[in-house]
C-alpha cells in the first residue's frame, strides 16, 4: 500500500483517539523539518539536546519533571527505505533538575515521506512525517501521543525557507475533545561555505477550533546557526519565549553523528 494512501486512511480514525492538549509535553526535539532524508539503505544518527536556563519550575501535575534547568537528550537513529521514505526512532532521556536523576523518558517511532524534494541547487519540497510514541507520565500527563507534520518549503544555494504545520493527538482509552495544532517555520541565509544564519519560530496554538488566547500559547523565536562542514554538521539555537506560557530562554542543538 502506498504511504500516501495509508496516511489518508489513518486520518479519519485519529480524530477518534484525541483528547484535549495538556500543558506539559516532553522536550525531545525542537526542529523545523526540511527536505533532508536518508538515501535507500543509508543509516543515520542525530543527537538532540535541549535545556531551559529560564524555564518553568512549577509542576502542572504531581511528579512532573519541570523544564527549568533540566537537560533533555534524544538519540534519533534512522534508516532509508526508498528514495522517498525513511523511518526512525526517538530515544528521549532526561536529567531532572530537582534531584539530578537521569532516566529514559520513553520511545517514539516515525515514518517520513518526501515525494517532492529540492535538488542540490535548490527548489520546492513537500512531504509529511507521522510520529507515534509512549512516554512516562513524569514527562507528559497523557502517555501515548501522535503527531502529523507537513514538511514544506523552498531553498537554493543561499536561502532556505521552511514551514511545518503540525497536528497532534494525545491518545487515551477515554478519547474526547479535539486535536491540538500549531506550526514551525524557518528562514536562513548562507553567509559562508557550509554556514548559515537565521530564525526559527515555533507556535502551539491549542486545539483545532479552540485557539488559546495569545498569552496562553507557547510561542518561541530562535536565533539559529546551521553548520554543514563535514564531519561537523549541527544546528544550534537560542530561543526567547514571546508569551507568558512559553519558557523564557531555551537552548537547543542537533548534532549529526558521522559513521
Amino acid at each position: 500500500m502506498r504511504l500516501s494512501r495509508l496516511l489518508f486512511l489513518l486520518l479519519p480514525f485519529s480524530g477518534l483517539l484525541s483528547v484535549p492538549a495538556a500543558h506539559a509535553a516532553l522536550a525531545d526535539e525542537i526542529q523545523v523539518y526540511t527536505d533532508e532524508i536518508n538515501e535507500p539503505g543509508e543509516a543515520g544518527l542525530e543527537v538532540h539536546t535541549i535545556t531551559f536556563p529560564k524555564g518553568r519550575q512549577t509542576r502542572d501535575y504531581p511528579g512532573e519533571v519541570v523544564p527549568g534547568h533540566s537537560l533533555f537528550v534524544t538519540l534519533e537513529p534512522s534508516y532509508g527505505l526508498t528514495k522517498t521514505v525513511d523511518v526512525g526512532l526517538y530515544l528521549p532521556m532526561a536529567r531532572d533538575s530537582s534531584n539530578g536523576d537521569i532516566s529514559l523518558a520513553g520511545l517514539k517511532g516515525r515514518i517520513k515521506w518526501l515525494p517532492l524534494r529540492g535538488e542540490d541547487h535548490g527548489g520546492w519540497y513537500l512531504g509529511g512525517n507521522l510520529e507515534v510514541g509512549r512516554v512516562a507520565r513524569r514527562f507528559n500527563a497523557v502517555r501515548s501521543n501522535a503527531e502529523l507534520r507537513l514538511m514544506s518549503g523552498w531553498h537554493d544555494e543561499d536561502w532556505l525557507l521552511g514551514f511545518n504545520p503540525v497536528v497532534n493527538w494525545e491518545l487515551s482509552d477515554q478519547a474526547a475533545g479535539k486535536p491540538g495544532y500549531g506550526f514551525a517555520a524557518k528562514g536562513t541565509r548562507r553567509v559562508a561555505e557550509g554556514l548559515a544564519l537565521g530564525l526559527e519560530y515555533y507556535s502551539d496554538k491549542g486545539q483545532i477550533g479552540r485557539t488559546l488566547p495569545w498569552e496562553e500559547q507557547d510561542n518561541k523565536l530562535f536565533y539559529v546557526i546551521d553548520v554543514d562542514r563535514k564531519p561537523w554538521v549541527f544546528n544550534f539555537g537560542i530561543g526567547k519565549g514571546l508569551t507568558h506560557a512559553a519558557d523564557k530562554t531555551t537552548v537547543k542543538a542537533i548534532f549529526e553523528v558521522p559513521f
